[in-house]
């Protein structure tokens, strides 16, 4: 069976027929021509509109599983290793622009770095882009604590490079790996960046890497939540000129070294969506500063775990939804942390963000549970129900079922489910509950319980509304919902509050080619 997807195929097929079949007419009679002129006639129109995607083409590219990191060492406590780590200059960059590497080895050796393009590419998941072999490294010094708690690294670059006219938008990762001296093993570990473009797309998905950063623990257990006087303090920040130690949150997943958590809660999408063809553009967190990021796209994606946010980045969304732009939530905890960011101390735009606050005002229920450790937060964001549908709820975590409730909802079709069927485990390990059931339009179309710890039930909601320009709202309430789309090489299935998704599931794929579908049917203005 062929790995390339049906759209690929086509359009595979019109770059690569003209000349057969003008050369199989020619021992034809006169007579047959016209037939195949109407054949021509009749498929051109399908693969011609595929062609126009980069994406299509990029993942008839060859693809390689040799991205993944085979040996890993945490050996600077629980979440770091001091072999081989880095951070690149940028969140995210546009051809033509250079991009900093930063890279340390402690014992200091030659270090390989092997930059991939993360996408479908047959089912292999990324593409071998660029390779720079046996780069001089030093020991870079682990940076105290400053203000704020922020570490923030004034590393010496290992490689500069122009982002090449050629790299589509995506998500890139370098595999960084010792050369070591014979007879000693090699050690791994990624960085990660992200490509933009500022063409116009049919999908602009939104890395979460505000998020990542949050909960990143390099060198020692530097995140946001590891203040001493508690978890959820305001005024704590962290840089974005640090590497990301290993994620330690739900599992350790030796792949999530260096590459935040887009492997883990992302990529599933990601690598689904490349593979049906969709047409499809990449962003940071901080590139939604700029309306027009969203703007030039039909629909808006928020993937897995996207809790921090500027609240310009809300105006953005909000800015966006009134003027017909499409919004899937396919996420939750989503938009809950008001985290602005400043500039790094080189002067350096948004490389700090700080917790300063929560989007919408912390409920009642909030303050009696967890006021302990939450806060107190002096200034708060918009309501983050006005451009989800939904809030984040407590208990924060948990796991569940996701059930229907209005199997005639369009949402729905070709999934064969009925009112009360469910979805196993794919609600967790957070959740938007507390609809905005004053919003005109707005629909629970799924909902039901989540256990936190195995026994404390709280309620989520899966929610859609109308926007006033023909558009749409959908929030999926769970950062588990590319879990049910794909399981790329490498990936983990998550296990949390004694519940887990089941991975790749014919409804949840349904549901989802189902928003994209009627989100492309409204042209973009």
């Amino acid at each position: 069976m062929s790995t390339i997807p049906p759209v690929a195929r086509l359009a595979r097929l019109n770059l690569s027929r003209t000349k057969p079949l003008r050369n199989a007419c020619q021992p034809l009679a006169c007579g047959l021509v016209p037939i195949l002129l109407f054949v021509i006639t009749a498929i051109a129109p399908v693969p011609l509109i595929a062609e126009t995607s980069p994406i299509v083409a990029e993942n008839q590219l060859p693809g390689t599983t040799d991205w993944q990191l085979t040996r890993v060492r945490p050996n600077a406590g629980r979440y770091r290793t001091s072999l081989v780590e880095g951070y690149c200059s940028e969140q995210s960059l546009s051809v033509g622009e250079e991009l900093k590497v930063f890279i340390s080895s402690d014992p200091a050796v030659p270090v390989n770095l092997d930059i991939y393009r993360m996408g479908y590419y047959g089912g292999t998941g990324g593409r071998l882009v660029k390779t720079f072999p046996n780069i001089d490294t030093i020991t870079q010094p682990v940076p105290e604590a400053g203000k704020d708690r922020v570490r923030q690294c004034k590393w010496e670059p290992s490689v500069s490079f122009t982002i090449p006219e050629d790299w589509v938008s995506g998500v890139y990762l370098g595999k960084l790996t010792t050369v070591p001296e014979a007879d000693q093993p090699y050690w791994q570990s990624y960085v990660i960046f992200i490509v933009k473009d500022d063409r116009p797309a049919d999908f602009v998905f939104q890395c979460s890497d505000n998020t990542w950063q949050a909960y990143n623990r390099w060198p020692v257990n530097d995140s946001l939540y590891t203040h001493p006087d508690g978890p959820q303090k305001p005024g704590v920040a962290v840089s974005f000129d640090r590497p990301y130690g290993m994620y330690c949150q739900i599992f350790e997943h030796p792949l999530s070294l260096g590459s935040g958590e887009f492997l883990l809660w992302e990529f599933p999408l990601c690598f689904w969506m490349e593979q049906q063809g969709y047409d499809v553009t990449y962003v940071s967190n901080s590139d939604l500063l700029n309306p027009g990021e969203i703007d030039r796209c039909k629909t808006f994606l928020s993937v897995g775990h996207d809790e921090y946010w500027d609240t310009r980045q809300y105006d953005t969304v909000a800015a966006a939804i009134d003027r017909g732009v499409n919004v899937l939530w396919l996420s939750a905890n989503s938009v809950y942390m008001v985290s602005p960011f400043s500039p790094s101390e080189s002067g350096q735009s948004n490389r700090i963000i700080t917790r300063t606050g929560s989007f919408g005002p912390l409920r009642e229920e909030e303050t009696q549970t967890y006021g302990k450790i939450m806060g107190p937060f002096e200034t708060h964001g918009p309501d983050e129900r006005k451009i989800i549908g939904a809030r984040t709820v407590v208990p924060f975590n948990g796991g569940g079922d996701w059930v229907c409730t209005q199997p005639k909802h369009w949402i729905y079709e070709g999934t064969q489910m009925r009112r009360g069927d469910r979805i196993e485990g794919l609600i967790g390990w957070e959740h938007h509950g507390d609809p905005d059931l004053q919003r005109p339009g707005l629909q629970v179309v799924a909902e039901g319980t989540t256990w936190a710890s195995g026994t404390d039930p709280g309620h989520w909601t899966a929610t859609i509304f109308p926007g006033p320009k023909d558009n749409f709202v959908f929030n999926a309430a769970t950062i588990y919902w590319a879990q049910g789309l794909a399981t790329p090489p490498g990936h983990i299935i998550p296990w949390s509050h004694f519940s887990r998704p089941h991975g790749p599931d014919r409804r949840v794929q349904q549901i989802t080619k189902n928003l994209f579908e009627r989100s492309l049917q409204k042209p973009q203005d």
